[in-house]
């Protein structure tokens, strides 16, 4: 009798845990919420929601967060996060890209915004009377880098173009990000080029596009003086970041054999090849994925299409076929004649007024300007540039019909 209490006494003493462990367990699950588990990227807190801590700089209107979010899939109140850096006389340019990407996307953006200081107040009073509460948020921040090296690295390459290294280890609170330079043009949402995070191999941790298409005319294959990605190299103008898999990576290099963090490996590489590089940051970034080719997610040309495109000769395929997605008018072609395919589509965009008929207002007067710019290569194929702004606009106005 006595030996049949203890075995009960025991019997009772399992229960009481296992029923302890569960509760735990449920605790647990409801904590970490929809979405959390394991064998996923790790879900990051928006910077914007209640309670999270905030990156340095300005906030821009109507910051309520949304709580938790996976870039990695695609909900509807998802904020896709654009990242910008603009010194100088670029301003104008910048905001043009802005309108761009606004008139076209479907879930929020969110905006960071990098940029000496004198430029802030400007860039407050211009995204201020933007039209899309709700939609569309923004902060400010100061140009920054590293103390010891902030001289150096702000004057790489043009100035401060370099502080799109250091984006992953200032928005810490960002899982990921779109990086583009200020002379971008959004042709269709900015949410297709998102949706590539989702095509993401379990390695890849950044998308890029070649910086050419034909190697005849590669600058890369022909002149660089130090290892570069693949066959023509890649163009950083437009950069998709899924940044905590890049904080957390460590890289192979030619400088040691141990590998190195993303924080840690970015002044030994300006410090051995600073004597060899031409483009600053864009070639440090090709001689990184040159030892992690594993790493990167190539996209085709048409979503990073440049003069270089067109003006030997049509040679980006994809956008002959499918048109423009993103424009990129590098070398300052928006703001003078020698190109004025591309300046007709920034003068486009830039004049547009929110609100006015797409149609009326831009695509037909952009059309109007493309068909005077026929005596030039670009010109001759001035239908790509508006094949793929034709099918935004249709579409925009479809899901504006279905929304009724």
């Amino acid at each position: 009798m006595r030996r049949f209490a203890r075995v009960a006494l025991l019997c009772l003493g399992c229960g009481v845990c296992s029923l302890l462990y569960g509760l735990s367990q449920l605790a647990l699950s409801l904590e970490q919420g929809p979405g959390g588990g394991g064998g996923r990227e790790r879900q990051a807190r928006d910077p914007a929601a209640p309670g999270a801590r905030r990156p340095a700089g300005s906030a821009g209107r109507g910051e309520a967060g949304t709580g938790r979010y996976d870039y990695m899939k695609t909900h509807p109140s998802e904020k896709m996060h654009l990242a910008v850096v603009a010194c100088g006389e670029r301003l104008e340019e910048t905001v043009t890209m802005l309108r761009s990407a606004i008139i076209f996307s479907i879930k929020p953006l969110h905006f960071h915004i990098f940029a000496e200081d004198q430029l802030h107040e400007s860039f407050k009073d211009i995204l201020d009377e933007f039209p899309y509460e709700g939609k569309v948020n923004y902060t400010l921040y100061p140009i920054t880098f590293p103390s010891e090296s902030a001289a150096e690295w702000k004057k790489l390459f043009k100035p401060c173009a370099s502080q799109r290294l250091f984006l992953p280890l200032i928005l810490k609170n960002v899982d990921s990000l779109l990086y583009v330079d200020t002379d971008i043009l959004f042709l269709r949402p900015v949410d297709d080029i998102w949706s590539f995070l989702g095509k993401f191999n379990s390695t890849q941790i950044a998308a890029m596009a070649p910086e050419h298409e034909e190697p005849r005319i590669g600058w890369y294959n022909r002149f660089a003086r130090h290892p570069y990605y693949g066959v023509t190299g890649i163009n950083s103008g437009v950069m998709l970041m899924n940044m905590t898999r890049i904080r957390r990576k460590y890289f192979k290099n030619d400088m040691t054999p141990v590998r190195l963090q993303w924080g840690e490996i970015l002044m030994p590489l300006l410090k051995k090849y600073k004597l060899n590089i031409t483009w600053g940051d864009q070639d440090l970034l090709n001689i990184m994925f040159f030892h992690n080719p594993e790493s990167l997610y190539v996209f085709p040309c048409q979503w990073n299409y440049r003069p270089d495109h067109c003006i030997y000769g049509s040679n980006c395929r994809t956008a002959e076929e499918e048109g423009i997605f993103i424009l990129h008018g590098n070398r300052g072609v928006y703001h003078d004649d020698k190109q004025p395919t591309f300046r007709a589509v920034y003068e486009a965009i830039k004049n547009y007024s929110f609100g006015d008929d797409l149609v009326h207002s831009l695509l037909q007067p952009l059309e109007r300007e493309l068909q005077k710019t026929t005596h030039t290569y670009c010109g001759r194929v001035y239908r790509v540039f508006i094949k793929q702004l034709t099918k935004s606009i249709r579409d925009l106005y479809a899901r504006r019909s279905k929304g009724r």
